[in-house]
């Protein structure tokens, strides 16, 4: 029985990064093909990659093309993936399949991770997490993100878990897998499109410097899986999580009645939420992920100081 190697392709930007000690922030590849329609997909695409730049950064783009891993993306592949139809949503479960059958993937946060880890970059930077999702006593849908965070050291920044979850659920799941959750700069942990929730944070970090030694302690102590960096969106940006409430509900009432469930549940309520707000929370997604963009290129900086 022969071994296969993995063909991991490193975009020019990267493979320079990589040889120049230059910070890398990767980033997932699912808001640019089930996230948004082109080309506002590939606008905000470039737009967090440029964040992330003007941070004295480089951006790592992660997605499956034709069977091959690639981590950071040229302009050329950036626009062919957005424009790109019936493309897989990959997690660790599907990843190897879908590359061992040649096929496009566009990775959720948990390929990210793994494809990240396995690229040799520390850092990525997201929209939400993957949770518990409402009614999982019954259903067992909790998704992969968080046994990925317990699995992979990867620091994820993001801007909580998406408020479509149960939240407190997903965060007792991150604390019985010995995950950190740090919420950056405030004591309440963020709920996504709002910038507090009723919940308290686990854990507090007011700078990148403190996220990355911790990174780097938790590496020296040899302890499996990552970190958890919950970054509150900006209040300026945000939807209050009074106004979202009532919304969220409607939507997962709707989902429910529909009969939709498993990797399905999760799109259906973003474009329902989408609908309900006016397009509001789409708004404030793009919001968010930018400033995640940002805080993940100062984290990724503060590894390499």
């Amino acid at each position: 029985m022969s071994l296969i190697s993995l063909d991991l392709v490193l975009s020019p930007e990267v493979e320079d990064a990589k040889k120049n000690g230059t910070p890398i922030v990767a980033l997932e590849s699912t808001i640019i093909t089930h996230g948004m329609p082109y080309p506002q997909n590939l606008e905000v695409a470039k737009q967090v990659e440029a964040d992330i730049r003007a941070k004295g950064a480089v951006p790592a783009t992660m997605a499956v093309l034709n069977g091959t891993l690639h981590a950071g993306l040229t302009e050329a592949q950036l626009e062919e993936l957005a424009q790109a139809k019936n493309v897989a949503k990959v997690s660790r479960a599907d990843m190897p399949v879908i590359m061992a059958q040649g096929r496009t993937g566009a990775t959720t946060v948990a390929a990210t991770m793994i494809a990240a880890h396995l690229a040799g970059i520390d850092v990525f930077a997201t929209g939400g997490i993957g949770g518990v999702h409402k009614g999982a006593e019954d259903s067992f849908d909790i998704s992969a993100d968080l046994t990925e965070l317990a699995h992979t050291p990867v620091t994820v920044v993001a801007a909580g878990a998406k408020a479509i979850l149960d939240v407190p659920k997903t965060l007792e799941v991150l604390e019985t897998n010995g995950v950190p959750v740090i919420t950056y700069g405030q004591d309440s942990f963020p709920a996504f499109w709002s910038a507090t929730s009723d919940l308290a944070s686990p854990l507090r970090m007011d700078n990148a410097d403190d996220i990355a030694a911790a990174h780097k302690t938790r590496g020296a102590m040899a302890l499996p899986g990552g970190q958890l960096v919950a970054n509150p969106i900006p209040t300026a940006d945000e939807i209050p999580a009074s106004e979202l409430a009532p919304v969220i509900a409607q939507a997962t009432q709707e989902a429910e009645d529909q009969g939709v469930t498993g990797k399905d549940v999760t799109p259906f309520l973003l474009a329902r939420i989408f609908e309900l707000t006016d397009g509001k929370s789409l708004v404030a997604n793009i919001a968010l992920v930018r400033n995640n963009a940002r805080l993940a290129a100062d984290i990724a900086a503060a590894l390499k100081a």
